[in-house]
């Protein structure tokens, strides 16, 4: 079997503007409350510790209770994101109401 190497498009050129900062944290809160929610309709539940074989995992729980690191995680994967729609050449931006 080859081994996988993951190739994500670089956006180390990519500076995010302060005032995605709030867009970022919410999105960020979003992608933990669909990864809780997938999980537990796979079957999985809160548990102490991860366990696999009982499907169980210390990380279904509202945002606001994971740790700093575990948030760093939803962090990562937003901030990268939101990197690349910039880089795409997209704008974001937000409608004043």
């Amino acid at each position: 079997m080859k081994s996988y190497v993951p190739s994500p498009l670089d956006t180390s050129d990519v500076t995010l503007p302060k005032e995605l900062d709030e867009l970022s944290e919410l999105l960020s809160r979003h992608v933990h409350e669909v990864w809780c929610k997938s999980r537990i309709n796979n079957g999985w539940s809160y548990g102490v510790s991860r366990n696999d074989e009982l499907k169980e995992t210390p990380c279904i729980v509202p945002y606001d209770d994971l740790s700093e690191e575990e948030k760093g995680y939803d962090r990562i994967t937003t901030q990268e994101t939101l990197k690349l729609i910039i880089k795409l050449g997209f704008k974001i931006s937000k409608n004043q109401l």
